[in-house]
């Protein structure tokens, strides 16, 4: 795939590369054929799994990271149902673990931090989630998806919170990943996940 969008960049038809959800292998693989911009990969304080391999390799080969899902599907921002509560044709309803049972309620004490740092400073606590991103690093772009003008004006004035180091440690160590309960996904779709 890499050498066919590499021919397609070379005659000006597409102007950029990036991967979806690959492992280090194939990044390392797609980018020694033709150089990748971006990764697209589902990274949170909800979801810190490139943190280890990922991330270093993409700040070693210059690729940015934009993550899907910066506000852990609504998580993060404070406003959520337990499983049961969402509509049958919901994601979160059937396919996410981390919304179902004693997983929930595990879930939402780690994202208390969140929304108390929220109160202490003033903001939304999706405001603060995407703050902690946007002070990851400056190839972190993330992509929070909304339906509502409102949300997306939170979204934007994120850029202006400001977190203090101790903020961020804070939030690092409350949202640890061995602190979140259950997967990002039933495992049939973890095995769909180049990881």
């Amino acid at each position: 795939m890499a050498g066919t969008v590499g021919e397609l960049v070379t005659e000006g038809k597409v102007r950029f590369f990036g991967l979806s959800e690959a492992g280090v292998a194939n990044i390392r693989r797609a980018h020694a054929v033709h150089p990748a911009s971006v990764l697209q990969s589902e990274y949170s304080l909800w979801e810190r799994n490139l943190e280890a391999d990922i991330i270093p390799v993409l700040r070693e080969l210059g690729i940015g990271l934009v993550p899907f899902s910066p506000l852990g599907r609504g998580f993060l921002t404070g406003n959520v149902k337990r499983a049961e509560e969402y509509s049958e044709g919901d994601f979160r309803r059937n396919s996410d673990p981390r919304y179902q049972g004693e997983n929930f309620d595990a879930n939402m004490r780690a994202a208390e931090v969140v929304r108390e740092v929220a109160r202490l400073l003033g903001v939304k606590p999706g405001q603060v989630a995407l703050a902690w991103l946007l002070h990851k690093g400056p190839n972190i772009v993330p992509i929070p998806g909304t339906k509502r003008v409102t949300y997306l004006e939170e979204n934007v004035a994120a850029t202006s919170v400001v977190l203090d180091a101790a903020q961020i440690r804070t939030l690092d160590t409350a949202l640890a990943p061995e602190k979140i309960a259950g997967s990002r996904y039933t495992p049939t779709s973890m095995s769909m996940i180049d990881r």
